[in-house]
């Protein structure tokens, strides 16, 4: 009789918890279903200020008009990106917490010896939204007129020349790495928690250079308050405030070339529904006359992707840059 009510109580239990399952799956894909029901946060792992800041909060703003709910910018910086992009990949799979990945997130597994969340499991690509160069500013005044100036300066005195970034293993620092890298000079690396504040030291004279993104300089060299030098592209921007611009390469380092990208993760386990929900929000929102004219004057080229075709640009990059990395030795600061 005991062993009866024994097998009799593991039945029920297996029972409880198929029915507790099944409660469980259908629950989550009815909150799929309502998906929007509440505000949708856009966490950027930068200060603001920068051009992922100025990027996502146009792109939010279509996408609310899109989604009808509050589209909420976060900005969490620093570790190169990594707190903002770990906060994403533990928050809830269910499409209200996004990342704006950059060029960085493909970066960092190459330069950090120990990522908080991994790489490969712990994210769900949306979309892609769009590339751009990174543009070789100074300020005004500076001494440097051009790149044959910063190669002379930084061959006759190496170590004397620093430049900013956003943080390290950001575009900007790639960039300049890449540089030091093809030019065999030595530039001081100096990493910010985001654009804004490494654009102000620059403009302050406490740093040389910098390999800014087009999107982060754009303002200011309108003001004329940055002067631009070359642009980081194989070939010259067509965008009509960079045109003018030479590239690096053919300013004295042959083979140079490095852009931006941006691009919105979620957390691995988001239902597809949502991310089709997602993707196709963002696509709307980079049509949008409001983003067209936001971006158009930065050098930004929109490539909104399917989130498959986002994932092969992921791997593409990240294989991409673990080559530039290894082979120019470059480390975390």
């Amino acid at each position: 009789m005991t062993k009866y009510f024994k097998q009799s109580f593991k039945a029920v239990g297996l029972i409880a918890a198929l029915f507790v399952s099944a409660t469980s799956l259908n629950l989550a894909q009815a909150q799929a279903d309502k998906f929007p029901s509440k505000a949708v946060k856009l966490v950027v792992p930068f200060s603001p200020g920068g051009g992922t800041d100025i990027i996502t909060r146009t792109l939010g703003l279509g996408m609310a008009q899109d989604l009808g709910q509050s589209v909420i910018v976060e900005n969490k910086p620093g570790a190169g990106t990594m707190i903002g992009t770990d906060f994403v990949a533990k928050s809830p799979a269910d499409g209200y917490t996004l990342v704006m990945a950059t060029i960085a997130h493909t970066i960092n597994p190459s330069i950090q010896t120990k990522l908080p969340y991994s790489q490969n499991e712990s994210f769900a690509p949306v979309s892609l939204i769009g590339v751009s160069p990174n543009v070789l500013v100074v300020k005004p005044d500076s001494r440097f007129k051009s790149v044959k100036d910063i190669l002379e300066a930084a061959k006759a005195k190496p170590g004397s020349i620093t430049f900013a970034s956003q943080g390290s293993g950001t575009s900007a620092h790639l960039a300049g790495e890449l540089f030091k890298h093809l030019s065999k000079t030595d530039l001081v690396h100096i990493p910010y928690k985001g654009a804004g504040p490494a654009l102000t030291d620059l403009m302050g004279g406490q740093v040389d250079l910098m390999f800014a993104t087009a999107a982060a300089v754009s303002p200011f060299l309108e003001s004329g308050k940055l002067r631009a030098l070359a642009v980081t592209t194989a070939s010259r921007s067509t965008t009509a405030s960079l045109a003018k611009l030479p590239t690096i390469a053919e300013s004295g380092v042959p083979g140079y070339e490095a852009s931006s990208w941006y691009g919105f993760l979620a957390p691995a386990g988001t239902p597809p529904s949502v991310i089709a929900r997602l993707n196709a929000s963002t696509k709307k929102a980079t049509q949008s006359d409001a983003f067209k004219k936001r971006v158009e004057g930065e050098g930004l080229t929109i490539r909104a992707s399917s989130p498959e075709e986002f994932a092969k640009f992921l791997k593409a990059e990240e294989d991409r840059w673990r080559v530039v990395v290894k082979s120019a030795g470059i480390k975390a600061d």
